[in-house]
């Protein structure tokens, strides 16, 4: 099937199916010293099993839907004072986690290390903007505050939970990958 870059019906429904995932994971909570949600699990899995292409659509429409109002961030929050307010620079941060994977994705041969990889990277990167986005819109009420406090209220208590959520997002990425179609859009990506 020829498309010209352009994205086929499976395409955009396996991109939909996995909007429908990240909400479905931002909406659940895992209880505990300090409450998760599985969001980044189903970033990680979205990526892993869509490839970086449909994945990104999949991450910035996601966004988008949330700006607009619908209720698909954690605690059913939506609209643009949630991406404007103090955790948005961390779900924008997921567009960069998708990116990020996107380009190694094209320029790496060993697959399976890619993936990881890229979604290490990809966190990072996320934390980091996610941070100084942080510091940003807490400042504008606030006096001062350390960036050790924010990285203590903001990422430290999420790197093992998010490592541990990319650790199943792999074994599952490697279990179901050859149930998902291959992009129709162009024979020429690869997926793992």
């Amino acid at each position: 099937m020829k498309t010209n870059g352009k994205l086929a019906i499976i395409d955009i429904c396996l991109i939909a199916l996995f909007i429908c995932l990240i909400t479905i994971c931002s909406w659940t909570t895992i209880v505990g010293p300090v409450p998760f949600t599985l969001q980044t699990f189903a970033i990680f899995l979205t990526l892993g099993l869509l490839g970086g292409r449909r994945g990104t659509l999949a991450i910035l429409i996601y966004i988008l839907l949330g700006a607009i109002g619908l209720p698909v961030f954690s605690n059913f929050n939506s609209g643009v004072t949630a991406l404007l307010g103090p955790t948005g620079g961390y779900l924008l941060g997921f567009v960069f986690i998708g990116l990020i994977f996107w380009l190694i994705e094209k320029i790496a041969k060993n697959k399976k290390i890619a993936y990881i990889v890229s979604n290490i990277i990809g966190l990072i990167i996320c934390y980091s903007f996610g941070t100084i986005w942080f510091m940003y819109v807490y400042l504008q009420s606030h006096d001062s505050i350390t960036i050790i406090t924010i990285l203590s209220w903001c990422v430290f208590p999420f790197i093992i939970p998010d490592l541990i959520k990319l650790g199943f997002a792999t074994m599952l990425t490697y279990k179901l990958k050859n149930y998902v179609p291959k992009p129709a859009f162009s024979k020429k990506i690869n997926q793992f």
